[in-house]
């Protein structure tokens, strides 16, 4: 299914989810609408899921990743900060950040498992337009590395710039930390019919 990209990070493809019988095109949905879908309403199924997030997310700390997670821990989030993906000012993957993104191609394997979120942030050194012309850039090169070692059917990026810094910008270090990947990981339909079925296989995905 080709994808089409537009500037600006303005996506669109064909590809869908099915919730309620209504169709939904994840690449019409805002951010904090993709996070919010789809909802899991057993709570058997949430906690199937719960379970299996929090064994991923032991799983990649271990890695020395730096995972959180949201929703409850039905969701995860991988943060890894631009220093470790391009060079300053640069929108070029290094091949350290290539080593660092091969692990999650594992998570597009089975597609509708996960929707897999992209989110690009800056720090405010320079003007809001250049700002996020960079976080942009940067998310579409990440978004492009996956399209080409992986399936990006459901992986949705988004470019931020400067408008939600992870502290505030006070500091060397601390814009550091605001210019950052974030890698969401949400439970999609095919998850869901699995937690549904009481068949999550934790080595079946992971590996």
């Amino acid at each position: 299914m080709k994808m089409l990209k537009y500037f600006l990070c303005l996506l669109f493809a064909f590809t869908t989810i099915v919730s309620s019988a209504k169709v939904v095109d994840i690449y019409d949905l805002s951010l904090d609408e993709n996070l919010e879908t789809p909802v899991i309403k057993n709570e058997k199924q949430a906690l199937k899921i719960q379970d299996f997030q929090h064994k991923l997310a032991v799983s990649l700390i271990e890695s020395n990743y730096d995972v959180e997670s949201m929703r409850d821990g039905e969701i995860l989030v991988i943060t890894i900060t631009s220093d470790q993906l391009f060079e300053p000012n640069d929108s070029i993957l290094t091949y350290h950040g290539k080593e660092l993104l091969k692990p999650m191609l594992k998570y597009l394997k089975t597609p509708g498992f996960y929707k897999m979120l992209l989110v690009m942030h800056s720090d405010n050194t320079g003007s809001e337009s250049y700002t996020m012309k960079m976080s942009c850039g940067r998310v579409n090169a990440v978004y492009d590395w996956f399209d080409v070692n992986g399936d990006v059917d459901y992986v949705v990026p988004y470019a931020l710039g400067s408008t939600e810094p992870y502290v505030k910008n006070d500091s060397m270090e601390n814009r550091r930390k605001n210019r950052r990947l974030e890698i969401y990981l949400v439970p999609n339909t095919v998850m869901i019919e699995q937690a549904k079925r009481g068949k999550i296989i934790f080595n079946s995905v992971t590996k």
